[in-house]
């Protein structure tokens, strides 16, 4: 950028910011035609920044924490870690009143309990053995629902050349005060159809690991639409748990 572009770009940048203090300032006696118009131009203003802070603190936050993911198996096609365990997340946090609270774009927590004394929040990890820069922690209290569950949508390129000779693994970094039992569900939607294997997780040690081998699911190949992974917990009433790190990955089964 010649230094003509920077000097115009700044300017912009202050008359901008000049702005925005003028309105900021005014915003109390506005009309309320005019302050909706604002409102939805400063709520688009703040999704681009969010976008923005959002990579800058999965950039720099916490280095030694945040390397790359973890050793794949030999074959893996496709790795991902999601959002909220590479950046900090917009909304970092939320009481879990309803039976759908998201956190994220792509992350939401469903719960049937009526007492409404869950919480979830994005945490920022502390150790190397915990992978990840960022974690989720939940935190339940008195609990009188049938099931508590944490759903991850797949992005498209997890669903991009997925058939039925793949095995799809889920490995996560889990920290709890007591143990919880845990299963993990793929729900992979195609056509009118969804299959949904389930693995248990082992109650024992941190790094839990779940795989799926697609050839036991029944799927269309051609008609695959949207895959997501639900994270299901039971008996966790007055419980604290920490999902220190998620990392998925699928790879071609082995041909015979």
């Amino acid at each position: 950028m010649g230094r003509i572009a920077q000097f115009l770009d700044r300017w912009h940048q202050r008359r901008a910011d000049e702005r925005w203090a003028r309105v900021a300032d005014a915003a109390p006696g506005l009309e309320s035609f005019e302050l909706r118009a604002l409102r939805a131009e400063a709520r688009g203003m703040r999704r681009r920044l969010d976008r923005v802070l959002q990579a800058a603190d999965t950039r720099l936050a916490l280095p030694a924490l945040g390397g790359g993911l973890p050793q794949m198996p030999l074959g893996t096609d496709w790795s991902w870690r999601p959002e909220g365990w590479r950046g900090a997340l917009p909304d970092s946090g939320a009481v879990a009143a309803g039976q759908r609270t998201a956190i994220g774009e792509n992350l939401a927590l469903y719960h049937d309990c009526p007492l409404g004394e869950v919480v979830m929040r994005q945490v920022r990890n502390g150790d190397e053995s915990d992978r990840a820069p960022f974690g989720l922690a939940i935190d339940v209290f008195g609990f009188k629902g049938s099931f508590l569950s944490l759903a991850l949508n797949l992005p498209d390129d997890a669903v991009a050349g997925l058939r039925s000779r793949h095995l799809v693994r889920a490995e996560l970094v889990i920290d709890s005060d007591r143990p919880v039992r845990a299963f993990a569900r793929l729900n992979i939607k195609h056509g009118p159809n969804l299959s949904q294997p389930v693995s248990n997780l082992p109650v024992e040690g941190r790094v839990k690991v779940a795989e799926f081998d697609l050839a036991y699911a029944d799927i269309n190949d051609k008609r695959i639409e949207r895959a997501w992974l639900d994270l299901i917990l039971n008996d966790v009433s007055m419980a604290r748990i920490h999902i220190r790190d998620v990392v998925l990955s699928r790879r071609p089964r082995a041909e015979l």
